[in-house]
């Protein structure tokens, strides 16, 4: 009896601390998404789970399913509303379902200035008049991809050697402190909602969230690794994300050499 009593403590005890610890097998919940004001569904809300870099989209009832664990966290985000981040819990994977709010953004409408060219409507006069830009791109034995330079000028090429060679350089500390977030670049790159949602969008709100960093950070992220102000400004977030994966690459070639 006194062996049985100490079984039948232990197998209460292991159903115990396998109820408390969190599951590690990925499941499904689901939710409908609307405008808090209105209470409207919304549809073509993105929904992206930040920690394994999967993508979902509201239809047109505002509803959404995606995979999940616990503690992950699911960002939301459609042009007009204002992004929202939630975490994943334990009521929300036992209940599937919730609904979720997103508030309208109030956007102020600035003027807009546009520069003339004294464009003459001559097809062939004015495409001599409008200024065009050439970026000039270098390889470096090794590695797989060149470094974008910008306009051509004689020491353009010193910067780039001088940027991804310096060990004190901003990319050394990026790098260095967020590789577990730059290692989700190549999960983007397997989820087609992902990369449907960074090709479309130029804000780099999405991108930051994914790499855990600031909007303000990325302009010198990209200068750091030597694309031009002109790919930086009119490239979607996709060239983006596939810039910095790039860069981040010919790093760990240049850190193990």
């Amino acid at each position: 009896m006194k062996y049985f009593a100490v079984f039948f403590f232990t197998l209460l005890s292991t159903i115990g601390f396998a109820q408390d610890t969190p599951s590690t097998i990925p499941q499904r919940v689901s939710g409908y998404i609307i405008n808090d004001n209105s209470k409207q569904p919304l549809s073509g809300v993105n929904v992206i789970n930040t920690n394994k870099v999967r993508g979902a989209k509201s239809d047109e009832k505002g509803y959404f399913e995606i995979d999940v664990q616990v503690n992950d966290t699911l960002h939301f985000s459609i042009l007009g509303f204002q992004s929202l981040r939630i975490r994943v819990t334990n009521d929300w994977i036992k209940n599937k379902v919730t609904r979720i709010q997103l508030t309208e953004k109030a956007i102020a409408l600035e003027e807009v200035v546009i520069a003339p060219f004294n464009l003459t409507g001559y097809l062939e006069v004015d495409s001599k008049l409008i200024p065009t830009r050439e970026n000039y791109r270098y390889s470096i034995s090794g590695l797989t991809q060149g470094y974008e330079a910008g306009e051509y000028s004689p020491n353009a090429f010193g910067k780039v050697l001088g940027s991804i060679f310096n060990p004190a350089d901003m990319l050394y500390n990026f790098f260095g402190k967020n590789g577990k977030e730059l290692k989700k670049l190549k999960e983007m790159k397997k989820d087609d909602t992902v990369r449907n949602l960074l090709e479309s969008k130029y804000d780099r709100e999405t991108v930051a969230v994914l790499l855990g960093i600031s909007k303000d950070e990325i302009p010198e992220i990209m200068h750091r690794c030597n694309y031009s102000d002109a790919f930086i400004q009119s490239a979607n977030d996709l060239q983006i994300m596939d810039a910095i994966s790039g860069c981040y690459e010919q790093y760990k070639v240049l850190k193990r050499n």
